[in-house]
């Protein structure tokens, strides 16, 4: 290409100007516009806290940048705003955005470098070629296979002035106007900041302290590794390659992997073994564990802090994922559509996939006989009852533990906490029994 003729830098999951090699790619064409398209798509499958938490990045990013920003399908948008000049992109590995990118690759020229991942899906196989069915010979594989250093961040990059839609602005203002809680601070600005204050501070115990609920020992920074604010390979620079956060960064990648491989993962059980499972669908009980009314301390805790923050600590993710389809007998995406509502950093790869995990019918190799049991997890991970207290306040006045159990105490429901829905003692033994039914 002529040196100084222009493109189309399309930002999607890659919300930064920092470590940005599809940025970076357009830049050294010459002149670029920055373009957001607002898809009405994805707009509409998203709850109101994603959008705002999506809005609010984005606004955070076209105060740093000249943000070309418009609403409408994207097959439409992109040629329209391309002109015949070449688009870059980070390569999408979602289904959605797969399908998209390759209509869309028939009517502009579509140049992907990068990925939202360290090590991008469908590069790291076995010794036959194939994908890893198992993390943890993956996590091996992703050490040895490495990942690039960060990109060179652009000093005074060369933008057009922005030419952005007034309905799409207004969409984005309302939907952070409307978000269902106080958001985090938004832009890579603030992701930079939050992970310089883990880096320095937590990230020494994070090994033991990431299980702890009641203290706050882990990044936080999900929401941001969601839509590219940061890429993991920025943090990645800073960390030793063996260390458990790094691991952590590479089931990240792993399940993305898998996604990429297995599509129809996404919604479908991973192993087909327990396709003849029998499931229920009690609606009383369900809406009770949506609105943290189980009667289970370290459950109702866990459903409420997603309510109100959008966020839930990951170790409660499991215990309340482990409840739905263990204690309850749900198939699992009933439970993974409400996390992807509400979850300002829900990701289809990592938030299914580890709902599966739990399920027993994703990538874990014999994992439906661990059924969590929500007491012994709350007073093991929460051991003051500190967690239960913040997002319980009926139980707020059972001192330490006593907060895990309150049936054992005289004043323990005085202040209208509700009764057990079910009894895990039974309700897991029913999970087994249905388990060794459907495998013979």
């Amino acid at each position: 290409m002529a040196e100084h003729e222009s493109s189309v830098m399309w930002f999607r999951r890659d919300l930064r100007v920092r470590d940005n090699p599809a940025l970076r790619a357009a830049l050294d064409e010459g002149p670029v516009t920055a373009l957001f398209v607002l898809d009405p798509a994805l707009w509409a499958s998203a709850g109101p806290a994603r959008r705002a938490w999506l809005a609010a990045n984005v606004l955070a990013l076209a105060d740093k940048v000249p943000l070309t920003i418009h609403h409408g399908d994207p097959a439409d948008v992109v040629p329209r705003v391309a002109q015949g000049r070449r688009v870059h992109v980070a390569a999408e590995t979602t289904p959605y955005g797969r399908r998209r990118d390759d209509a869309l690759a028939q009517r502009v020229e579509l140049v992907a470098t990068g990925s939202p991942y360290a090590v991008g899906p469908g590069r790291i196989t076995n010794g036959s070629g194939k994908p890893y069915q198992v993390f943890s010979a993956f996590a091996r594989a992703w050490r040895e296979h490495g990942w690039a250093e960060p990109a060179a961040s652009p000093r005074s990059p060369d933008l057009q002035p922005a030419d952005s839609h007034q309905k799409a602005l207004d969409l984005l203002h309302r939907a952070v106007d409307d978000a269902p809680f106080d958001l985090p601070g938004a832009g890579e600005d603030a992701a930079w900041r939050r992970w310089r204050a883990f880096r320095e501070g937590a990230l020494a115990d994070y090994a033991t302290e990431r299980n702890r609920p009641d203290h706050d020992g882990t990044s936080r920074l999900s929401p941001y590794l969601h839509l590219g604010v940061l890429h993991p390979r920025s943090l990645l620079a800073d960390l030793d390659r063996a260390s458990t956060y790094a691991t952590e960064l590479a089931w990240r990648d792993f399940y993305a992997d898998v996604l990429w491989h297995e599509p129809a993962s996404a919604w479908k059980d991973l192993k087909p073994a327990l396709a003849g499972m029998r499931y229920d669908d009690p609606e009383d009980a369900v809406e009770a564990w949506r609105t943290g009314t189980t009667g289970y301390p370290i459950v109702d805790a866990g459903m409420r802090q997603l309510r109100e923050i959008g966020w839930m600590h990951n170790r409660v993710r499991m215990i309340t994922a482990s409840f739905l389809t263990k204690d309850l007998h749900v198939w699992w995406p009933v439970g993974a559509r409400h996390f992807l509502d509400l979850l300002i950093d829900g990701d289809v790869a990592s938030n299914n996939h580890g709902w599966q995990w739990v399920a027993g019918t994703g990538t874990d190799a014999s994992p439906y006989f661990r059924v969590f049991n929500p007491v012994t997890q709350g007073i093991k991970f929460d051991p003051r009852g500190d967690y239960v207290r913040r997002w319980v306040p009926e139980l707020d006045h059972l001192p330490g533990k006593a907060a895990h159990e309150p049936w054992k105490h005289d004043t323990g429901y005085e202040q209208d906490y509700p009764r057990r829905i079910v009894d895990h003692t039974e309700e897991r033994q029913e999970a087994l029994d249905r388990y060794q039914a459907v495998r013979g």
